[in-house]
């Protein structure tokens, strides 16, 4: 019998939830066992106990998820930068070292089986195709793994190749979504899987798919070419496939290196990603749906360059534009308007049960860090409070919620805006952010150096 690769991804569904079922049910032994010693435990001793017991399984779901790939690893990137604020304080730094890791290690996947991957979707050997190919992963996304090589016109590629087997990794980790589920539950409690479960299962298809990623990433390059301070790589068009996608290659400081920038740098870099996930949103109506800080890489001329297009969302002039009314009524505290505009939408489906205060009140706790006239200084517990509020049972609006609808193109957006927030907090970036979205909420004109830089690129193309 031939040896099995011990890096091969597991992609039966028996072997894969054999792997996750016997991890959850690991973990749900040892919290047992933690609460049942803490009786005989004083207070002190039972928090650190129970810290202490959170803190291991959180990292064994980090090195399970790592090994999984799919849509096992998707979740834990998602999971590698919206804090931590669910961990306790003492360990915090500890976990987020764990998650960053899992989100920016490459995966120890053979070459020779990722080169199988890259001539079978060419028809031919590497070296017909590339001049230079290195065989050590540069980077690691949730279904594949990026190499840099070069053309045989001297022209450096980042070539993005979807690991083999992963389509049917994938499949299988949807049948398995459920207890994927509750290994996110025992590590975040307050996160809603069900809304998660649901954006994975109808978005992966289309991760699948690099051509169309490829298609995706052209578009945003064509809305941001010669941009002041975003650069959205080129593609190589002629040489993407469903499972390769080549496009120019970047280089530059990742986000733990951002991170420990001055801050004054820091809050420029935060106006950017705000500028670049919202703007897009509202001003272009087409956008990454992927805030994630391994998609973002700052270069020598401090332009910002973002990665990573297979999660891509365009919406409807009128759903942009509804998003922007609520936002105007909330800002200008207009209460019942609110409520009669977002039953219209089909988002309340019964009025009677807001109050114009209440609904103000919801509104503020949602997105007062935008949405507030005054300079706000982000932190990871800023946005760990913002999500709390939105999806947590604990939350004060929680039943209220449960009871009403998000359309799918509603939902995608309240998404960016909550990884967005996760991204500049993990930033620690400060700025007045209301003054920046007024440009496309009023139409009015840029108060930033950034901003009179993006008008006066408006005004040339």
């Amino acid at each position: 019998m031939a040896r099995r690769d011990k890096d091969a991804i597991p992609t039966s569904r028996v072997a894969r939830s054999a792997k996750l079922g016997g991890l959850a049910a690991g973990q749900a032994v040892r919290q047992m066992g933690t609460r049942a010693a803490n009786l005989t435990r004083d207070e002190e001793a039972s928090t650190a106990a129970m810290s202490a017991r959170q803190l291991q399984a959180a990292e064994q779901i980090v090195t399970a998820l790592g090994t999984m790939k799919g849509a096992a690893m998707k979740i834990g990137q998602v999971l590698s930068f919206l804090d931590v604020g669910f961990v306790p304080e003492e360990h915090r730094e500890q976990f987020q070292a764990k998650l960053a890791a899992l989100r920016d290690s490459a995966p120890n996947v053979a070459f020779k089986d990722m080169r199988k991957v890259v001539e079978g979707e060419f028809g031919e050997k590497l070296g017909r195709t590339f001049a230079h190919f290195d065989e050590t992963p540069i980077a690691a996304a949730s279904i594949g793994q990026v190499y840099r090589a070069t053309l045989h016109d001297g022209r450096d590629v980042a070539v993005k190749v979807q690991y083999p087997g992963v389509a049917a990794a994938v499949r299988a980790d949807m049948q398995n979504l459920g207890i994927i589920l509750r290994l996110m539950k025992s590590v975040a409690p307050g996160l809603d899987v069900r809304a998660v479960g649901q954006e994975i299962r109808e978005r992966i298809d289309e991760e699948l798919d690099y051509e169309l990623e490829a298609s995706n990433q052209r578009a945003l390059a064509r809305v941001y070419r010669n941009h002041p301070f975003v650069v959205i790589p080129g593609i190589v068009g002629d040489l993407c496939r469903t499972k390769v996608v080549v496009s120019e290659f970047v280089s530059g400081r990742g986000f733990e290196e951002m991170k420990e920038l001055p801050q004054q740098e820091r809050d420029r870099l935060g106006e950017i990603v705000f500028r670049f996930y919202f703007g897009s949103m509202y001003r272009h109506r087409q956008f990454s749906g992927d805030p994630h800080p391994g998609n973002m890489i700052l270069l020598d001329d401090d332009r910002m360059a973002f990665l990573d297009f297979g999660l891509f969302k365009r919406i409807a002039p009128d759903v942009a534009e509804f998003e922007l009314q609520v936002a105007r009524l909330g800002v200008e505290r207009r209460g019942e308007e609110m409520i009669a505009h977002l039953h219209r939408g089909g988002l309340v489906q019964d009025p009677s049960a807001y109050t114009p205060e209440g609904v103000l009140q919801q509104f503020d706790d949602f997105s007062r860090w935008h949405t507030r006239d005054a300079e706000i200084a982000l932190r990871p517990e800023v946005a760990t409070a913002v999500m709390l509020t939105m999806s947590d049972p604990r939350s004060p609006y929680f039943g209220q919620m449960r009871k009403e609808t998000l359309p799918p193109d509603h939902l995608f957006g309240r998404r960016l805006e909550m990884l967005t927030l996760a991204v500049m907090s993990q930033l620690r970036a400060k700025g007045n952010w209301h003054r920046v979205e007024r440009e496309w909420l009023y139409g009015e004109p840029a108060v930033t150096e950034l901003g009179r830089l993006e008008e006066t690129w408006a005004r040339s193309t």
